[in-house]
């Protein structure tokens, strides 16, 4: 199963991503967790995209393009992935959409995880990462709104999307994702 899970910074993505993965064996992508450890690792991606995120920004499409690109090939995900954190914007779905088309393997579904922001930014706030500073959660929230949103309707569009309710317990959410995912098994 091909998976892209969309939601905004805190809605609880990393948390089902490894429910997800676990239930349904498929490779985890998180480019947050693939930019970090580049950045920690300080490789030339990692160096790259630091500066983007110590500020809040969304690292540019061309560092995170090659990064996907290139980890699409392995073998783990030859079986299926988790997209998590890409795409972000139209253009990187469009780049993905090229690259999956080239090799006759489409997504199965796109899995959105919806949470009001007034409780988005009390998770964020809560979790004490560097880059969880209230400016910073603001701007990741504008940027998520202004560039991810649109992706909704673009994947709404080609009849991919299902979205979940991302309130309750780890447990009740899963149990909406099983439902969705379960029809594409």
């Amino acid at each position: 199963m091909r998976i892209v899970f969309i939601g905004p910074p805190g809605a609880g993505k990393g948390t089902q991503a490894e429910k997800i993965i676990a239930k349904y064996a498929t490779a985890h992508l998180s480019t947050g967790d693939m930019l970090r450890a580049a950045r920690d690792a300080q490789t030339e991606v990692g160096v790259k995209a630091e500066k983007y995120m110590s500020s809040g920004q969304l690292v540019p499409d061309d560092i995170l393009i090659a990064m996907i690109s290139e980890r699409l090939q392995q073998a783990d995900c030859q079986a299926g992935y988790l997209l998590d954190g890409f795409p972000r914007t139209i253009a990187q779905a469009e780049a993905l959409d090229e690259m999956l088309e080239q090799n006759n393997t489409p997504l199965d579904v796109v899995l959105e995880l919806q949470v009001p922001e007034d409780e988005l930014f009390k998770r964020l706030a809560g979790r004490g990462r560097a880059d969880d500073k209230p400016e910073v959660i603001r701007e990741r929230l504008v940027a998520y709104t202004k560039q991810t949103s649109p992706l909704l309707e673009y994947y709404s569009g080609k009849g991919l999307l299902q979205s979940v309710n991302g309130l309750g317990s780890v447990e009740e959410i899963f149990a909406q994702i099983e439902t969705q995912l379960d029809c594409y098994k």
